[in-house]
């Protein structure tokens, strides 16, 4: 079959709307290119001959799966070990070492991707909190990096970041058919939990509350309704006294959310 039309702008302007109507994620003209290189595969699969024919397909509501598809590979997954570590010294400093009570302890992910972010704060928690009780909470819009992520399994060139200890201590160097890789330890996965969730969308209470809930660089994708929206999504989770962390490009001025204190840039406290 020969290679489908190069799309259009007019194309790329549905796409756009279907992403943010979905996703709440604004992609600006300049990610047409990528639009188009991330897709072009779906078309070629569905023997389409244009971009019109698999928007169609998908706008008609049939195959909820492939809209789940087009989302996955739509949605940006960059992430590492122990990214803007300050925040996990917050966490370890001010949060964790002035607890004033014991019982369960839970931290949500809300953005986690392919999971590094999940799996860094289960090693610090296991660190700071030995014979707790503790629970981490991932979550994403995208159910190909969730898999990724429960699986705990990583190439070695992504243990950048992570501590010599915590290396040693937490991680499984692969052997044999796994040489090249390396496995969260089980008593670090054992404590976490995997959801598909849509941050623009009311959250389900069942989820639980949170003392902490991290949710950075990923309101980089949002215009200044959906952070509103998102944020106050989030908060209801949030225990009185506990902590919303944002990445180091974010902010929530000018947004109508609350009530929250600024603890210090990107981290605030619910009272």
């Amino acid at each position: 079959m020969a290679e489908p039309s190069p799309i259009t702008d007019q194309e790329f302007d549905l796409f756009r709307r279907l992403i943010y109507k979905i996703a709440g994620i604004s992609m600006s003209n300049n990610k047409k290119v990528l639009l188009a290189g991330r897709l072009t595969r779906r078309l070629k699969l569905y023997e389409f001959s244009n971009f019109s024919e698999y928007y169609r397909m998908l706008a008609s509501g049939q195959s909820p799966e492939e809209m789940q598809t087009m989302v996955d590979l739509l949605t940006t997954n960059e992430t590492y070990f122990f990214r803007e570590p300050k925040h996990f010294d917050f966490l370890r400093d001010e949060i964790i070492a002035k607890r004033g009570h014991s019982g369960s302890f839970r931290v949500w992910s809300a953005a986690s991707s392919s999971g590094e972010e999940i799996y860094t704060l289960a090693m610090v928690l296991a660190e700071h909190m030995p014979g707790e009780d503790w629970e981490v909470v991932g979550s994403d819009i995208s159910t190909r990096v969730l898999a990724k992520a429960a699986t705990g399994h990583y190439s070695l060139a992504r243990t950048e970041g992570i501590p010599p200890g915590f290396l040693q201590k937490y991680c499984l160097k692969g052997i044999r058919a796994n040489a090249g890789t390396f496995l969260i330890a089980p008593e670090l996965r054992k404590r976490t939990r995997f959801h598909q969730i849509n941050l623009t969308q009311p959250i389900d209470p069942k989820i639980g509350d949170f003392e902490v809930i991290f949710l950075r660089n990923v309101m980089i994708y949002f215009d200044a309704e959906t952070k509103t929206r998102v944020i106050n999504h989030l908060l209801p989770r949030l225990k009185s006294g506990g902590h919303l962390i944002i990445g180091h490009s974010e902010t929530l001025n000018g947004l109508k959310v609350g009530p929250l204190e600024t603890m210090r840039p990107t981290i605030y406290r619910k009272p």
